[in-house]
């Protein structure tokens, strides 16, 4: 398939048009993001779509693409191409990743049991977020021989972290990727415009509610908090607390009159993010599991070289595609000099900002082993589930695909600094 997917994808779509059966997604990015944002509620939409402050840093990400150009070479027979990767031991099809994606049912009711089997049909990692909607013990288990890894947020309870860590392990996870640079929610305006943030109705955090150690937490914290004032009830109120209601475990009424899903909520809210951790802390997660732990968010070539010396496995150079820090470097801007740093002692993958195929074959020229790809899978989940995830990627791939054979290469290793050249020297 990853010779040919390519073509067999771009005539797959002409064929089922003469049949008069239109694509189940837009294949180019802007189509896409605009009929996602047709069909996704406002709160929902705000959420995926918006970054931080005036949105300057996904902007980078753009402009830094902007800023290579691929330099196509003729006659060197790529009628057969060779996608594959290999990551710590395992061979992939395809350069690509799902990238870690939070509080999915705000896009679609299929939520991360979408994402995981879309990416199971294409044969790629998904990475579980710790702000799942569903647990990850049960999407693992819905696509049992497709390759998994799980997103780490350091809570502020190291229990609950060794909980979280152990129970990816157990339930199959690859890999375990530490996302470094949330330790504290950027500023983003979209949300804060509504006054609206998901995990304070309950949602996006079943990997906590289904926690042996944050149940624990949430009980102990259920039966000694005094009664909270009750506020003055309105349509909004009303609905905060039936959300609530609906994202804990248990029956509907039972919860209902139970203090515990309020404050699971309030427990979440408290031991999410840990903002005091430092490089030594690494040593207390490398001690917890033998998986290999990768650091998501390195855009310093001095933070890649400590990634190194602390014994991690590999990197992810990433922004968190715009969403925490305004008027940060773009990722692509910040990757080769990471590259040159690492020099090949661990793998550098790649995240925020990949649009199309020329995109993913210009990371990994610039030295990237693979790209983590996020905002437009879940703009294919939200306009058709599972299928529109999986058309999504399987597009990106396809234009990849094509991408490496008109450039004049016939594998991902021939992709190199002269196959590219900057667009403004």
């Amino acid at each position: 398939m990853a010779a040919s997917i390519g073509r067999e994808t771009q005539s797959g779509i002409f064929r089922n048009g003469a049949l008069g059966r239109a694509p189940l997604v837009p294949a180019g990015w802007s189509a896409l993001e605009a009929a996602a944002s047709r069909v996704m509620s406002e709160d929902a939409w705000a959420y995926v779509a918006g970054s931080s402050g005036l949105e300057k840093t996904t902007a980078a990400n753009s402009s830094a693409f902007g800023r290579w150009e691929l330099v196509p070479r003729m006659l060197r027979d790529a009628s057969v191409r060779d996608l594959t990767i290999e990551l710590f031991g395992t061979r992939y099809p395809f350069p690509v990743i799902a990238a870690p994606i939070g509080v999915l049912e705000l896009a679609h009711p299929e939520a991360d049991l979408g994402i995981a089997r879309a990416a199971s049909a294409l044969g790629i990692p998904y990475v579980a977020s710790n702000q799942a909607s569903i647990a990850m013990e049960e999407a693992f288990a819905a696509t049992p021989r497709a390759p998994h890894w799980f997103q780490l947020y350091w809570s502020s309870s190291d229990e609950l972290v060794t909980s979280l860590v152990t129970r990816a392990e157990r339930a199959g996870a690859g890999a375990i990727v530490i996302t470094l640079d949330t330790h504290m929610l950027g500023w983003r305006p979209r949300d804060l415009d509504l006054a609206y943030l998901p995990f304070a109705h309950g949602l996006g955090i079943a990997q906590y509610t289904s926690d042996p150690v944050f149940r624990k937490l949430v009980v102990r914290r259920a039966a000694v908090s005094p009664a909270a004032p009750r506020p003055k009830i309105t349509p909004a109120v009303i609905r905060t607390l039936l959300d609530m209601t609906r994202h804990y475990p248990g029956k509907f009424w039972p919860n209902l009159r139970s203090p515990e899903p309020r404050a699971a909520v309030d427990t979440f809210l408290e031991v999410f993010s840990r903002s005091s951790l430092t490089w030594d802390n690494l040593d207390f997660v490398r001690k917890l599991t033998k998986l290999p732990i990768l650091l998501k968010g390195i855009q310093h070539p001095d933070d890649a070289e400590l990634a190194v010396k602390h014994g991690m496995d590999g990197i992810i150079v990433s922004n968190h595609g715009g969403r925490q820090l305004d008027r940060a470097i773009g990722s692509l801007d910040a990757l080769p000099t990471i590259v040159d740093r690492v020099a090949g002692r661990l793998p550098v993958l790649f995240d925020s900002g990949i649009r199309e195929g020329s995109d993913i074959a210009i990371a990994l020229a610039l030295g990237a082993r693979a790209v983590l790809v996020g905002r437009p899978w879940v703009y294919g989940l939200a306009l058709a589930g599972a299928a529109g995830a999986e058309a999504v990627l399987r597009n990106l791939v396809a234009d990849f695909d094509l991408a490496l054979g008109l450039s004049g290469h016939r594998a991902i290793t021939e992709l190199g600094q002269g196959s590219i050249r900057r667009a403004d020297r």
